[in-house]
């Protein structure tokens, strides 16, 4: 069975059959960054040797692809030519963004774990990966994704150094970590790529995220000061301050009566839409002119006693069927580091040093998101699914009682 989320194999024979202009003019794009003819040439094969039907996109068989006789040529261009990753990766960005970018984005915060074996690989540790679902030898990547009505791909990428990789000056030496990379939260990491995406004026309407970015406090503040709606999970245990007292969300939705719960699908999955029943408190919170906070508790319709919670800010008024929507968006990351890992070789690197990561963790994000434009030119979908990007709102939630928001609330006061 083919990985879940991969490219079928008629898009991957149209591509190569047909694509070549698209990836050569990719590759004319991001020219520029390369100042040596060699490098310019090599870097455009790889790209489409990452595209291609390469089975492991290592340097042995990336090399091969290319017709040289040994990985030289492959490691010289990750390790020791002279490029700027990040100025690719401010192509990659453009790029995504020209071909899908929607005002009403969602910008999506996610880890993934890259599985290694010994302790040289720059972040190595033995660490939880939510790729394997457990504590592994691995290191860990944190991404920005985009998802549109058009399609979705990544926008940026940062390896996670542990504090104990950050404080080992031999460690950061033999891996190549620059002086200035001090330890940094996942949550600051994702800060900073969201402040690059908004400097760059990244349409997006929402950002979202799981619980190690919901229960960031100084991310969610954050995100607050700069008037940029969110829809972040929290755990269990996260607390909000309601009727001068502290409560835990998964005490608020205990005591949600079930009438209060509203049945709605959170977008379609491998098996269907995803049924879930919601509810949804107004937090009192001063948030600023137009703007507003809440609780939602998700509960699985097969085991009710399985709730997931969530912290939202945003637009005073929006629809509870929106932010589902946007809950929604954020399972989407997952079906694309499948996709970026099964056709590109997202995982499939065999470099230790800090500057090796960023480059082929880079080029493998523009081969993906080349293939997902390409995914989403190839589809027309009918005139009737387009609505020039507007909406369709229902009823306010917090009036219309249909949410079952004003109960639960008098009943947290209470």
């Amino acid at each position: 069975m083919a990985v879940r989320g991969q490219i079928d194999e008629q898009t991957q024979r149209e591509d190569s059959e047909g694509g070549r202009d698209g990836l050569d003019a990719l590759h004319a794009r991001i020219a520029g960054r390369f100042v040596r003819a060699e490098v310019r040439e090599r870097v455009g094969r790889y790209l489409a040797g990452l595209v291609g039907r390469v089975e492991r996109k290592n340097g042995w068989q990336m090399a091969e692809h290319l017709g040289e006789s040994g990985p030289q040529g492959v490691q010289r261009l990750l390790n020791a030519a002279d490029w700027d990753a990040d100025a690719v990766g401010d192509d990659l960005r453009a790029y995504v963004v020209a071909h899908l970018g929607d005002p009403d984005g969602v910008l999506v915060i996610d880890e993934t774990g890259f599985l290694k074996k010994g302790t040289k690989s720059v972040g190595v540790k033995r660490q939880y990966s939510g790729t394997a679902g457990r504590i592994e030898n691995c290191q860990v990547g944190v991404f920005l994704a985009y998802a549109s009505a058009r399609g979705r791909a990544f926008l940026d990428r940062a390896l996670y150094l542990p504090e104990e990789w950050a404080a080992d000056g031999v460690r950061r030496a033999e891996a190549g970590v620059p002086p200035a990379v001090a330890f940094a939260t996942k949550g600051q990491l994702a800060r900073a790529m969201l402040a690059r995406a908004f400097a760059a004026e990244v349409p997006a309407a929402w950002v979202t995220g799981d619980t190690v970015y919901g229960d960031d406090g100084r991310l969610r503040a954050w995100l607050e000061d700069q008037r940029r709606p969110y829809v972040l999970a929290v755990s269990c245990s996260h607390a909000v301050r309601l009727a001068g007292q502290s409560q835990w969300v998964e005490a608020l939705a205990a005591a949600v009566p079930d009438a209060d719960w509203r049945r709605l699908s959170a977008g379609n999955g491998s098996q269907g839409p995803r049924w879930y029943d919601w509810a949804c408190l107004p937090l009192p919170y001063t948030n600023g002119a137009g703007m507003a906070q809440w609780v939602l508790a998700r509960r699985s319709v097969s085991d009710p006693s399985e709730i997931a919670y969530v912290r939202a800010y945003g637009p005073a008024g929006t629809p509870l069927t929106e932010l589902v929507r946007v809950i929604g968006t954020r399972w989407i990351i997952e079906e694309s580091f499948a996709r970026a890992k099964g056709t590109v070789g997202l995982d499939q690197y065999e470099v230790r040093r800090w500057v090796a990561w960023y480059r082929h963790i880079t080029l493998a994000l523009l081969a993906h998101a080349y293939l997902e434009v390409t995914r989403a030119d190839a589809a027309t979908p009918p005139a009737a699914n387009h609505d020039g990007g507007k909406k369709t709102r229902t009823a306010n939630p917090t009036q219309d009682g249909k949410g079952g928001l004003r109960s639960w609330a008098s009943s947290a006061a209470r």
